[in-house]
């Protein structure tokens, strides 16, 4: 009788991210918690201290002062008498009766207590007040020398968000959790730096790949076109195909030109965003002439540091949007570049259909438009105001739109300069 196969093994645990190795003795590592508690624990010793050493030699010197004799016997013939500088009730005081003697010095020894006590109040007072202000100028110090490392980490964070993947903590210091969770954040940092180079690879292969065979398309369909003997039929199946495999191309240009302009914009040179939207506006002139749309306004000179090519996309996909979604009579095309407030400002404002305000948002996302309208439209791939956002922020600038009144848009990048 056949032997029993042996069930399959489980596959083997992944080694790519191995649990952290734990110190032998946890609570011997100095965290930041045992670290503020030893440097608070430590300053509010040491201020009790100097408080009461204070307190201490202000009661000694007190003390001091309220043993002293009230008063002194100057006399001492056939009539006593007494002199005090301190209590006038029995000095050179005559005719006293023994109990009115009595009761003078001990409201005179109760007097210079009391004046030794307020004393040493006083004095406490302006001691610990000043020992305060030592006390929050020490602590502000060494809070700030501690936390420190949050400012690093937030910096760095800021970086980040400005699509700075590349950037690192590198926290140096005691294994404490600020350490940990500069580390935490690094590791979190590379792997999404992984994650968003895989994707744009991806996109960019895809994209190229796709360039080749839309090429042999367009060259095989331009050479039937260009038969005079071609059928009708075929002639207009083939001008369909083409304006397909037309707008199939402009859509992988849009991809590639999409995973291009999320990178960080690495060489930057100096660009006049008065130059790139005279050029966009050359480029869209014959278009708008045959729509009847005007195209005006000033271009300022606003020089700014970046990519010339990815700018000059950005004022073209603006000017070719505000071109082909505007009025069909009467429409009119913006187009400003100035400088304000330190930064460089491009504004492409036009006539056009209604935009209500919460579709604003919406016609940033790929392949998105004004009221769903995704596919069946020969005014572009749906990736311009996308693409125009992507290399904005590639270039630590921003754009924002919104609605004008009676319709249309106003569009407003901002670049640093």
């Amino acid at each position: 009788m056949a032997a029993t196969p042996a069930p399959p093994q489980a596959p083997p645990k992944p080694t790519w991210a191995p649990r952290r190795v734990e110190p032998p003795f946890p609570w011997l590592r100095p965290t930041i918690r045992i670290r503020l508690t030893l440097l608070y624990g430590g300053m509010f010793l040491i201020a009790g201290i100097l408080l009461l050493s204070i307190i201490y030699l202000l009661a000694a010197q007190a003390i001091s002062t309220g043993n002293q004799p009230p008063f002194k016997i100057v006399g001492a013939t056939d009539e006593i008498k007494v002199a005090s500088a301190d209590c006038p009730a029995v000095n050179n005081a005559t005719g006293l009766t023994l109990t009115q003697f009595n009761s003078a010095i001990s409201a005179c020894i109760d007097h210079q207590r009391q004046v030794a006590l307020d004393d040493l109040l006083s004095r406490s007072l302006l001691a610990l007040l000043g020992l305060a202000v030592i006390a929050f100028a020490f602590g502000y110090a060494m809070a700030g020398r501690v936390l420190s490392p949050l400012g690093r980490i937030t910096r760095t964070a800021r970086a980040v968000a400005g699509s700075d993947l590349s950037r690192r903590i590198e926290l140096d210091g005691p294994d404490d959790e600020l350490k940990e969770l500069a580390d935490t954040f690094d590791e979190m940092l590379e792997r999404l730096q992984r994650a968003f180079t895989a994707q744009q690879r991806f996109v960019g292969n895809a994209s190229h790949e796709l360039r080749t065979p839309l090429a042999i398309n367009r060259t095989l369909l331009e050479v039937h076109l260009s038969d005079p003997n071609a059928p009708v039929e075929l002639q207009q199946l083939g001008k369909t195909l083409l304006a397909t495999n037309e707008r199939s191309e402009q859509l992988v240009e849009g991809l590639l030109l999409l995973a291009r302009s999320d990178n960080q914009i690495v060489e930057r040179k100096p660009v006049d965003l008065a130059e790139v939207a005279e050029q966009a506006v050359d480029q869209v002139h014959a278009e708008a002439e045959s729509k009847g749309v005007v195209i005006r306004g000033e271009q300022k000179p606003a020089v700014v540091q970046g990519n010339g090519v990815l700018l000059e996309r950005i004022a073209l996909n603006l000017v070719q949007n505000a071109v082909r979604y505007n009025v069909p009579e009467g429409g009119w095309v913006e187009v400003t570049t100035e400088v304000q407030h330190g930064h460089a400002v491009l504004v492409v404002a036009n006539t056009g259909p209604v935009v209500p305000a919460y579709e604003i948002d919406n016609l940033f996302e790929p392949f998105r438009r004004l009221r769903t309208e995704r596919t069946g439209s020969d005014k572009g791939v749906g990736l311009g105001l996308s693409i125009v956002r992507s290399v904005a922020r590639a270039h630590g600038g921003h754009i924002a739109a919104q609605p004008r009144e009676g319709g249309g848009l106003v569009m407003r990048v901002t670049l640093p300069i």
